[in-house]
């Protein structure tokens, strides 16, 4: 019962995000409260980082704590692939209508094996990278998410990473 429950709250919180937030307007990170002060709107954004596919794999997690992978991480840093039940490119879609609801998120690269989104923090707007990978030869999404300045990020890349595969589970794929 709460299984269905917590699919039916995916569902229209998909549905709800598609007609109130416009794909356009999706596209860009909402100011946090400290944007309106001069100066501060960018001390806590970092250096976007060179990240993507090489030879197959994500980029390693740094040492800092911040950070969780599905290939090739300690197990500090390890998290286990998000996997599927239906083709890559629905998956895909899925993974991306999902992106929409996550909150002050954007998807700011994708092609047709790979997704890249960035989350703001609500209060200083600290940016997290995050990326999915979706091999050919396999029925899973491999993913990396980290925080671009810091150490700790209170769990907060493994946790959006699992709400996620949550929404995943619930929506079926």
């Amino acid at each position: 019962m709460l299984h269905r429950l917590t699919s039916l709250a995916w569902a229209s919180l998909l549905s709800l995000a598609m007609m109130f937030w416009p794909t356009a307007s999706a596209n860009a990170l909402p100011p946090t409260p400290m944007a309106a002060i001069p100066g501060l709107s960018s001390l806590f954004t970092g250096t976007q980082p060179d990240l993507g596919v090489r030879d197959g794999k994500l980029s390693p997690c740094p040492d800092s704590p911040n950070c969780v992978v599905s290939q090739n991480a300690d197990a500090d840093h390890k998290i286990a692939p998000l996997t599927y039940q239906t083709d890559r490119d629905t998956a895909r879609e899925v993974v991306l209508k999902v992106l929409t609801v996550v909150p002050r998120t954007q998807v700011v690269e994708q092609t047709d094996n790979y997704i890249r989104f960035a989350s703001s923090s609500r209060l200083l707007g600290f940016i997290d990278d995050g990326e999915f990978y979706f091999p050919e030869d396999e029925a899973v999404i491999h993913i990396r998410s980290a925080s671009r300045l810091g150490e700790s990020d209170l769990e907060v890349n493994r946790r959006r990473i699992e709400q996620i595969r949550l929404a995943l589970q619930d929506l079926g794929v």
